[in-house]
């Protein structure tokens, strides 16, 4: 039971993960923003797009 103890707290002091954890979560974080603007944005470039072509004459 003692060894089991003290991997435990081994473990609770190790701290080679947590770098990796953490850009991953900043990287997710990242990746979410960039979704989200080029939603939006392409949404709007869509409806300006639609506004020039109802604007423009038809062309022969």
């Amino acid at each position: 039971m003692r060894t089991i103890i003290a991997k435990w707290k081994a473990l609770q002091r190790d701290e080679h993960g947590v770098t990796a954890i953490e850009y991953a979560l900043i990287g997710a974080l990242i990746a979410m923003v960039i979704v989200v603007t080029v939603g939006f944005l392409g949404t709007k470039v869509n409806e300006l797009f639609e506004a020039v072509v109802a604007v423009m004459p038809a062309m022969p």
